[in-house]
Parts: C-alpha cells; structure tokens; sequence
C-alpha cells in the first residue's frame, strides 16, 4: 500500500521574509569574519571567533582579554576589509571578551593551614616583637589560624 504523502511542510519551506532577513544577516556576517580572519595573523585569526555588525558598530568577540588587546592594534585595517562587505558603512569597532559559562575553579577550595608546631611558632615570635603594630597583627594572624586549624578535618 502506498504512503499518503503527508500534508505538513518544514517552517522554512515557506516564503518568510523574516527568516529571509535573518538568513541574510547570517551570511553578512559569515562574509565579515572571513573578511576579518583574511586581514588579521593567523595566530590572532583564530581568536577572533565571532562578529556581529550592528548599525554602524562592528562587535568581534574573542576568548581572553590578552586577545582583545592585539585585536585592537588591527582597528583599521579590519574595519577597511569589511567596508565593501557590510551594508552599512561601518566607523567603529568594539571587541567583547567572551565569557565562558562553565566554572573551571573548584568551589571547594580550602585554605592551606600551617601545622600547629609553626602557628605556635607565630605566637611565641609575636610576643617578642618591639613594634605593637606588628606584634597585634601576628598575634590576630596566630589567633585565626588555630581557629581554623581546629574546624579543618584531619586529612
């Protein structure tokens, strides 16, 4: 028995000029990152990741701050390739540090506690400094750390 063809048809298989627009601000901006990574090093190239033209402002986006830094040195060589690209002529160039959502420092991190012996240590010298400024600040010092001494659990 042969299939019914069915009657539903993908969203984009309809004339939308919303989504036509859309698509075509997707391939401008495609066609100014490659622009961009065409003007820049190869080394700086690769960090340039994404771009976004908005009005007459150019966001490039990058992964560390360092990056951003030697993307700004190419300011005007990069907004003179993307001129006969972009829509718009575009004057300004701003560069956006992407930030990562996933936390790479573990929340847990506990503080490294010298051994008893050495937070006595602090406390005997503290009591034969001269100077009361240094000898209030060592003791406080030896007064947190056997605080936190006797709440760290035995490893």
């Amino acid at each position: 028995m042969a299939k019914k063809p069915t009657s539903f048809k993908a969203a984009l298989s309809f004339p939308s000029r919303t989504i036509a627009h859309f698509y075509s601000q997707i391939e401008q901006q495609k066609q100014v990152l490659q622009r961009i990574h065409e003007v820049l090093p190869a080394t700086i190239a690769q960090h340039a990741l994404h771009c976004v033209v908005n009005g007459k402002k150019l966001l490039v986006y990058t992964d560390t701050a360092a990056w951003a830094s030697q993307l700004r040195f190419y300011n005007s060589a990069i907004l003179a390739a993307i001129a006969p690209v972009t829509r718009d002529s575009v004057s300004i160039m701003q560069i956006k540090v992407r930030v990562e959502t996933l936390q790479t420092a573990s929340p847990s991190r506990k503080p490294n506690i010298p051994s008893a012996e050495k937070i006595e240590f602090i406390h005997n010298h503290s009591l034969t400094v001269s100077d009361e400024q240094l000898k209030l600040a060592l003791l406080r010092l030896s007064t947190t750390l056997a605080k936190l001494s006797k709440h760290q659990a035995p490893a």
